[in-house]
């Protein structure tokens, strides 16, 4: 839903409401702690294709090398204006190359319309992002969640949902993308907060954070 803040105590009891399960670990897990939005819809998705795939550190590095070799401002125009060569030489593959020049592409095209992404619903960026060399459904879901901040999302593909869902619900085994699918219509409008507390489970109970007042579990 474009331009809807998230209330989140509201969001909160609606969903414990749905799913005392979910409600009662999100009372435990604590408070929500959104990421800061990107400011640049186009150098947010460039870095998402330069980090497919790859460890962070290495990522982080061939993003810093892409920087310098656009200029130090990642815009539709200054990827036009280099090589493929220059891009490759910074460390992109030959399909991330072409990934980022054909978003590039679209952007100046308008066939993504960035300035206008306040304005579109969640599936019809989906679409759009689609028809982009190197951008799939989950790749666009992570954008519409941690960039433009869509309270909606509901990515049944990503595993660290999967996993933490299976979690909290102590299912015997890894709960099915469709499956999954199968539960979206309950936690309408605040499915992006449930996939955020279904990876902060993984991490708790993996024992990465503590629940407060509790030990961490731990999964093999």
């Amino acid at each position: 839903m474009p331009g809807q803040p998230l209330d989140v105590t509201a969001a909160v009891a609606a969903i414990g409401a749905a799913d005392p399960s979910m409600g009662a670990f999100i009372q435990r897990a604590g408070p929500y702690e959104p990421r800061p939005g990107s400011e640049d819809p186009f150098a947010a998705l460039a870095r998402a294709i330069m980090y497919q795939q790859l460890a962070g550190r290495a990522a982080a590095a061939i993003h810093g090398r892409f920087v310098q070799a656009v200029g130090g401002r990642v815009t539709p125009e200054a990827v036009l204006a280099v090589t493929p060569e220059t891009l490759r030489a910074a460390g992109l593959s030959g399909n991330k190359a072409a990934a980022v020049i054909d978003l590039a592409t679209h952007a100046t095209n308008g066939a993504v319309p960035l300035a206008a992404l306040d304005e579109l619903e969640d599936e019809e960026i989906i679409t759009r992002l689609g028809a982009v060399r190197g951008i799939g459904r989950w790749t666009a879901e992570m954008f519409l969640m941690f960039d433009l901040g869509r309270p909606d999302v509901w990515p049944v593909e990503d595993y660290g949902v999967r996993n933490g869902w299976s979690m909290i619900h102590s299912l015997p085994e890894l709960i099915k993308p469709r499956a999954l699918r199968d539960e979206r219509e309950r936690f309408r409008p605040h499915r992006s907060l449930v996939a955020w507390y279904c990876w902060q489970a993984v991490r708790i109970f993996r024992g990465e954070m503590t629940l407060p007042g509790a030990p961490p579990t731990r999964v093999s």
